[in-house]
């Protein structure tokens, strides 16, 4: 994904501008939270209040001032499986689901902090623009998804009426929030969709499914106002639970870093500051454990918000906090609008985000970059839709990791001479690590080379333990023919892995600042020449 510069306002920013953006954010905020909530198959009211709790404790903690986060759809398609799950588990009608996932979010919050802790932020280095395309395209497939479930009533596809009701509404949602941006691009598209939408069926007296009535239709009673309270979550405290719980928190805490930690990338370029990545795990993880407490779904960074924000002129950390306290607002004096809201207003506005979040410049590049890109990228999407994103995104990564291997393994090479003193030289290009070595034995001849011979790394490394085994390997069978042989022009960062493997390995390196031999007669080889 890639936003030009031009998007963002020439301006370092101000209370003032950090105020207006915060209070677009939060409109913004509100039908995300509450579409997202309906994804993750719990009651709105914990999206939004996970929407709050995220947004102010990463504002207020977090390392990326300007950053905004909350709800998300990349955590909510897991949350389903987990809330489904957990609902099995305790019975028919217990609702232990939501309790379940309270819980999942403490062990997050403890994992998400310790990432931090232990400075792995900086590993979103590691993942390849490959993982990142496929990871974004697979998000999109998955949200729209979970978007068709909406057009179901009782397990039945709708039909007649009713769909053409539904699907002209999302169609026209859809317009509002692709025509809006042509008027002027810091209007809050989203909530003035919503609200159009919203109007059009209350004032024209259309009968279509609302919020209130997708909330009573899954046995709960509206949305109740108030502010969330303290409550530990109602689960059996045991190993059993803890075994249930506790992969999908793996998978939420990866989800959650990955995509705070690409959104916080992304807003570095955009404002070209930087940000502190580990300092932001540690509030995602403070964040999603206060929403364990208090009863909020949790959530990570938000791409299409944060955007907003900065492009509206939110630069400081005065900007989430006002748009976290408008959505407390909004929580306390205006549930009771939220119920009348059409759930055909919310499908709208997330196929738009299915259309903005996917990678269509996909299409462009597949018979552009290598097929092993290519392949990564289908694999990442692939594994996202059947799976999860974080397998999908550990999968790329550890797929890309061998590509890059193989690739390099089958990159080592030797030039070979005999000078004139009739020493064989053989001068190597390419790292010498464990996918290289047997290439790298393959290039000598060891039975009819001469009495000296000498191996130049000028242009090599010696990488890992695999390369000091095969190196010394290679010197003991020159010794068993009575031959010697020299190692020449190592780096000093593999005259320390040599040293460092000596109790593993049987190594001499002579310390002289252009020469390093493997054997004992360095001397002896000296004087020859």
């Amino acid at each position: 994904m890639t936003v030009k510069h031009s998007l963002v306002p020439n301006f370092k920013g101000s209370a003032q501008s950090d105020i207006f953006s915060g209070l677009t954010v939060a409109l913004a905020l509100v039908p995300e939270a509450v579409a997202f909530a309906f994804v993750a198959g719990v009651s709105p009211i914990i999206g939004l209040y996970g929407a709050f709790m995220m947004c102010f404790i990463t504002a207020v903690f977090g390392g990326r001032p300007g950053m905004i986060s909350g709800a998300t759809g990349a955590m909510a398609v897991v949350m389903v499986n987990l809330v489904r799950d957990g609902n099995a588990m305790g019975g028919e009608g217990s609702g232990a689901g939501v309790q379940y996932l309270f819980f999942t979010l403490l062990l997050v919050g403890v994992l998400q902090s310790l990432a931090g802790i232990f400075r792995l932020g900086k590993f979103i280095r590691m993942v390849p623009r490959s993982v990142m395309m496929g990871f974004v395209n697979g998000l999109a497939i998955v949200i729209f998804l979970s978007q068709l479930e909406m057009f179901q009533a009782e397990d039945q596809w709708i039909q007649g009426k009713s769909l053409w009701t539904m699907l002209g509404l999302v169609g026209l949602t859809m317009a509002i929030l692709f025509l809006i941006p042509l008027i002027h691009k810091r209007i809050p598209g989203a909530l003035v969709a919503i609200i159009g939408v919203s109007l059009l069926t209350i004032f024209a007296n259309i009968d279509t499914a609302t919020v209130l009535s997708f909330i009573q239709g899954n046995g709960g009673s509206g949305i109740k106002a108030g502010l969330p309270t303290f409550s530990f979550p109602d689960v059996m405290f045991s190993w059993e639970t803890f075994i249930f719980v506790f992969p999908y928190a793996l998978i939420l805490t990866a989800i959650g870093l990955i995509e705070s930690l690409m959104t916080l990338n992304l807003i570095d370029e955009l404002t070209q500051t930087r940000g502190h990545g580990n300092r932001e795990c540690i509030a995602q993880g403070a964040a999603n454990f206060t929403n364990g407490l208090f009863g909020g779904m949790g959530g990570c960074a938000m791409i299409g918000q944060s955007i907003i924000n900065i492009t509206s002129g939110g630069r400081g950390r005065l900007s989430g906090i006002m748009a976290a306290m408008a959505l407390l607002f909004f929580i306390l004096f205006t549930s009771s609008y939220i119920e009348a809201i059409p759930i055909a207003a919310l499908v709208g506005v997330m196929f738009v985000v299915v259309i903005k979040t996917f990678a269509w410049s996909t299409f462009n590049i597949l018979n552009k970059v290598p097929k092993a890109d290519v392949l990564v990228m289908l694999l990442v999407t692939v594994l996202t839709v059947i799976f999860d994103l974080a397998i999908a995104v550990i999968s790329g990564v550890i797929v890309s990791a061998l590509i890059f291997a193989w690739e390099n393994a089958v990159r080592i090479r030797a030039r070979k001479h005999i000078d004139e003193h009739g020493i064989k030289h053989y001068k190597i290009y390419g790292p010498l690590f464990f996918g290289s070595t047997t290439l790298f034995l393959s290039k000598f001849d060891v039975e009819n080379d001469p009495q000296e011979v000498i191996i130049d790394f000028e242009e090599s490394r010696i990488m890992d333990q695999s390369a000091i085994e095969i190196i010394n390997k290679l010197a003991d069978y020159y010794q068993q023919l009575g031959k010697n042989v020299h190692l020449r022009h190592l780096s000093q960062d593999c005259i320390k892995l040599i040293k460092k493997a000596e109790k593993i390995c049987d190594v001499n390196v002579l310390e002289d600042p252009d020469y390093f031999v493997s054997v004992d007669n360095y001397r002896k080889y000296q004087d020859s020449l």
